[in-house]
Parts: C-alpha cells; sequence; structure tokens
C-alpha cells in the first residue's frame, strides 16, 4: 500500500497538505449512507480557542492532539533544535482517521492519550458519543483530515478559527507557560515564527476544505448543526 498521506505541491500541494486519493489501511471508502455520527472538524492555530470553544458547546470532542507520535519515533521533523511538532509528520494521521471512522460507525473508539510535557504517549482512553448525533474533532492537523473523512461519508463540517493572530499568540504564551509545555524561551520564539506563519497556514487549511469563521460564528455554526442532526449543544439547550 502506499504511504498515507502522500508527502509532495498540485505534485506537492495537494499531497503534501493530505488530500489523498486512497484511505488508510482498514478505513473502508464509505462508512454508511447514515452513519451512527458524523464528524465535525474544527481547526486553528495553536491557542487560538478551539478547547474553550468545544468546552463551551458541550459535545462529545476527540482532541486531536493526542495522536502525536512519541519522541522516540523515527525522522521526526525539527525545528530551533528541537522536534517541530507544528509539523504535520510529527502526526499519527493515519490513526486518528481510523479511530474518527471507528467513532462514526459504532459511536465509540479508543484514542491515546497524550502527555505533551514529556512527548509521550501513556494510555488510551474510549470516546462514547452516548446519544450525541455530532462529535467535534479538533486540532491544528484536523484540516489534514477533511478528505478522508469526506471519502468515508462521515464528515459534518469543517471550520477554521479566525482570529488576529497577535491575540492567538497571547493566549498560547500564557497557556503553554501556565502548562509548562516547554522551556519558556523557545516557547516565545516558537510563538513568534507561528505568528509570522500564520497567514500560510489558513490559506493551506481554507485549500483542504475548512472554512474560516470567527470563533463566536463558529460557536453559532456548530450549535446550529449539532441541533439540526437532533440534539442541542450547551448554547441552545433550554
Amino acid at each position: 500500500m502506499r504511504e498515507w498521506p502522500f508527502w509532495s505541491e498540485a505534485g506537492q500541494i495537494w499531497r503534501r497538505i493530505g488530500v489523498v486519493d486512497e484511505l488508510p489501511e482498514g478505513v473502508p471508502s464509505q462508512i454508511s449512507s447514515d452513519p451512527r455520527v458524523r464528524i465535525i472538524l474544527l481547526t486553528g492555530p495553536s491557542g487560538s480557542g478551539k478547547t474553550h470553544l468545544t468546552r463551551r458547546l458541550g459535545l462529545p470532542v476527540v482532541t486531536l492532539d493526542d495522536f502525536y507520535f512519541n519522541d522516540t519515533h523515527p525522522d521526526l521533523p525539527r525545528r530551533f533544535g528541537i522536534i517541530d511538532w507544528d509539523d504535520v509528520s510529527s502526526w499519527d494521521a493515519d490513526g486518528a482517521t481510523a479511530a474518527l471512522c471507528e467513532l462514526a460507525a459504532t459511536g465509540r473508539a479508543e484514542i491515546p492519550i497524550y502527555h505533551i510535557p514529556t512527548n509521550t504517549r501513556t494510555g488510551q482512553m474510549v470516546v462514547d458519543a452516548g446519544s450525541s448525533p455530532v462529535v467535534i474533532a479538533e486540532g491544528i492537523f484536523a484540516a489534514y483530515l477533511v478528505e478522508p473523512l469526506r471519502q468515508a461519508g462521515v464528515l459534518a463540517d469543517a471550520i477554521c478559527v479566525a482570529r488576529p493572530a497577535l491575540v492567538t499568540f497571547w493566549f498560547r504564551l500564557l497557556r503553554d507557560l501556565a502548562e509548562s509545555r516547554k522551556p519558556p524561551l523557545t516557547l516565545i520564539r516558537r510563538g513568534f515564527a507561528l505568528m509570522r506563519g500564520e497567514p500560510e497556514l489558513r490559506r493551506k487549511w481554507e485549500k483542504l476544505g475548512c472554512r474560516p469563521l470567527p470563533i463566536s460564528d463558529a460557536d453559532t455554526a456548530i450549535s446550529t448543526l449539532a441541533h439540526s442532526y437532533g440534539i442541542c449543544s450547551n448554547q441552545t439547550a433550554p
């Protein structure tokens, strides 16, 4: 089987940014015309408010950061003298796709638990959709799953949270310092690099199929979609 995603612009751009013509091994090409659960992909720069939004909505969530590889994984990308966790090749796209397709088909899936300060997976957890017909999958690499999930027939929507880059930089830094994710100097240097690269990143996510929305509009869009599939999120519940 060919490597997935295929890293390379239309020759390289479409393969590098994850548009695929073949799903990972073990993932059916079409789950069902009416899957048990549909997936809402939510992406945006690190620190853009994705996690806060999902908590406010109160819908089942898969945190895609949990699919990072361990730091012992071979050939991980490097930047600033450390592993580049902002490069999609540091992340298990195949594993994330398979888990979300399993969740769509059965309403349950095993998800790894990832400890960011030590760059390791520390266990497994089960995400159960319960009675919800939609699940949010959020993370900086969510856009790379748009085409595979669309091919599998389980994609409900794909949204990119859009807010000013400087605001994102500040909230990301506060969060990362509070969680001791990395040494402070590394966090500041990485933060400025991410802020400079943010416009290009947004363009890439849009090419992959995500629609950019301010966080308040994303909140409304997801709540409306959840309601249309038969449930109300916290924002729309009486």
